[in-house]
């Protein structure tokens, strides 16, 4: 799947930009999965847990967050700081590189 200059490789759980990739988590590539689906929308926050934790009973509030985080920072080593945006209430989105 490609976003912008990015390529997500799904059965690597690998993300590729300018020839440099960063491996993903299990969770990371399922968050990254439905941002590149969703080019250009936000994704909320429900349907993000929903589709990274479907067969959990209960997933603390902050877990998305966190996943968010870790990578966010994988994807600064690729030079791509601004690339997962935020709106408040209204969820994620893969931004222009």
């Amino acid at each position: 799947m490609q976003q912008n200059h990015c390529e997500l490789l799904l059965d690597a759980a690998k993300l590729k930009f300018n020839e440099e990739t960063i491996d993903l988590t299990h969770t990371e590539l399922q968050i990254m999965h439905s941002l590149f689906q969703n080019k250009g929308k936000f994704v909320s926050r429900n349907a993000l847990i929903e589709k990274c934790w479907e067969s959990e009973h209960f997933i603390d509030d902050n877990t998305l967050a966190v996943n968010i985080t870790r990578l966010r920072k994988k994807l600064q080593k690729l030079g791509l700081t601004d690339f997962i945006e935020t709106k408040k209430n209204v969820g994620y989105r893969v931004g222009d590189v």
